[in-house]
């Protein structure tokens, strides 16, 4: 399958293009490196995006940024950049796609574990993340033309242990071979409207 892996360099992202790339044809995408530059918070470039790949058997986003801090100092700015940037910027590389997967192709988006298992400074992680997972459930039964539509919501991947260990006490570590194998599921599978949640 030819295959768009949007967020390629991060570490979701390499352990997708890792469990994948043997078997099938990877186009890398982010904001600055891999073979195509897009930012998701910008719709135009997503459709940039689309116009340089051409027609795909699958779409994968692995990205998505959102902000960290106390919830008493979270600011609508704050807030609106998980908004913008995670979940408006995966819902418009569905809507935007729609036309350039091929029939009974896929969509495939990231979340966490945060709207299921909160720490402290995540509240705008878990909104993000309930907000796309919820966009998932309920567009799959709107999907024309056999096309399907899941999420992986893993938790922190041990490769991530370093620099980000200390936020999450008391979580435990994914394998990082274990979240590449649920975008597996999810592209290779027959699912629809599924949180694969991966802990």
């Amino acid at each position: 399958m030819k295959i768009i892996l949007i967020g390629a360099s991060g570490d979701i992202g390499k352990a997708v293009f890792a469990e994948l790339t043997p078997r099938h044809e990877i186009i890398t995408v982010g904001r600055s490196s891999g073979d195509i530059q897009a930012d998701l918070a910008d719709r135009e470039s997503i459709v940039s995006m689309y116009k340089q790949t051409g027609k795909v058997d699958a779409v994968i986003s692995t990205a998505g940024n959102v902000h960290f801090g106390p919830l008493n100092e979270f600011t609508e700015e704050q807030f609106m950049l998980g908004l913008t940037d995670k979940v408006m910027g995966q819902i418009n590389v569905v809507i935007e796609g729609l036309d350039y997967v091929n029939d009974y192709g896929s969509f495939t988006l990231t979340t966490g574990v945060l709207n299921r298992d909160p720490i402290r400074m995540g509240a705008g992680a878990a909104t993000a993340n309930g907000a796309v997972d919820g966009f998932v459930v309920g567009s799959a039964i709107e999907m024309p033309r056999g096309l399907r539509i899941n999420v992986v919501s893993p938790g922190l991947l041990d490769v991530s242990e370093k620099r980000y260990g200390r936020f999450f006490p008391g979580h435990e570590r994914v394998a990082a071979e274990r979240v590449g194998l649920a975008y597996t599921k999810s592209i290779e599978g027959a699912g629809t409207g599924q949180v694969i949640i991966v802990e």
